[in-house]
């Protein structure tokens, strides 16, 4: 169930970087939550977003969110950018976590422009055990980059800041290569950093070092599936419909299951997971590892297709 938040306060923490800051307005404590989770927020529109926590997991008095207004979106971050928001209550759901912080012997952080969101909670927990670690942190320019002078407090020596238009592209081989195998890597950020990272670490370490969040659906090839329709059996509801090719999954569910939860529907913020019952699932999401898509317990009907005749859905 959604909780009402109060906007307290917004904040500006870069160029074209929005901090928003919530509290419970009865000064409650807010439920915990660990580096790499993100809230939903339901907007004043109507629309639902979901943004990474990036405050300070100690502080039970506050969520903290960081949002980049990109002009050529969904319309969500500029909304944000351009509505008062102090004073108003949202609905907020959360905190989830599907982007967890693994016990490690070193760490490896790369984070783009916003996608330092997630990164430093991380940064301040590993900082706090007294773990080795190290970021790189690249942006478009030195004033667009958010929570500098909160990162330099937290070991200015492990942290190297590479902004775009003076010091050019982040040099992924100088901090990927000659790790060692228990380190663990984590990246956020734009589409092409992650699959540069993505490509150097399966050359370099072993599966599984890797752990990534995207804030927007990867670039791919053509759908597998798109050609043939599949049907689909809603046990609870005791439906099955047909899903026909150039329509989605979703879609087709929604006409029975009105209710069905969804926000990204790019696959990548994981609100629509479904369980499966039966059939094997064409997944096409980012959010579910591949020993999770492989199992085919659940799935994101947001993009998720099939690669068998029918699934079966618990809805």
């Amino acid at each position: 169930m959604p909780r009402r938040l109060l906007v307290r306060e917004t904040v500006p923490e870069a160029d074209g970087v929005l901090g928003i800051v919530l509290v419970d307005p009865r000064g409650t404590e807010l439920p915990p939550w660990e580096p790499g989770a993100h809230l939903e927020l339901r907007l004043p529109s109507g629309r639902t977003r979901h943004y990474s926590l990036s405050g300070d997991p100690q502080d039970r008095a506050a969520y903290r969110l960081g949002v980049l207004r990109e002009p050529g979106g969904r319309g969500g971050s500029d909304e944000l950018h351009t509505t008062p928001l102090a004073g108003l209550l949202l609905d907020v759901r959360g905190p989830v976590n599907r982007f967890p912080l693994v016990p490690a012997e070193r760490y490896v952080f790369i984070a783009g422009g916003i996608g330092i969101t997630p990164i430093l909670p991380m940064v301040r927990q590993v900082a706090a055990t007294g773990a080795d670690w190290s970021l790189l942190y690249g942006g478009r320019t030195t004033t667009s980059m958010a929570y500098r002078h909160e990162l330099a407090s937290l070991g200015a020596e492990n942290i190297t800041i590479v902004p775009e238009d003076s010091h050019g592209l982040l040099n992924l081989d100088r901090v990927l290569s000659g790790l060692p195998e228990s380190t663990a890597v984590y990246c956020c950020g734009p589409d092409g950093l992650i699959r540069a990272v993505e490509e150097r670490c399966a050359a370099l370490l072993p599966t599984g070092a890797l752990h990534v969040e995207r804030f927007a659906a990867a670039p791919g090839p053509a759908p597998r599936s798109e050609a043939g329709a599949f049907e689909v059996e809603l046990r609870r509801s005791g439906r099955v419909l047909r899903v026909e090719a150039g329509r989605s999954l979703l879609d087709v569910v929604r006409g029975a299951v009105p209710s069905v939860t969804s926000s990204c529907e790019q696959g990548i913020c994981g609100t629509c997971e479904t369980k499966v019952l039966g059939g094997i699932p064409d997944h096409r999401d980012t959010v579910l590892s591949d020993a999770e898509k492989e199992t085919g317990n659940t799935m994101m009907i947001c993009v998720g297709r099939a690669r068998s005749s029918r699934l079966v859905l618990d809805l």
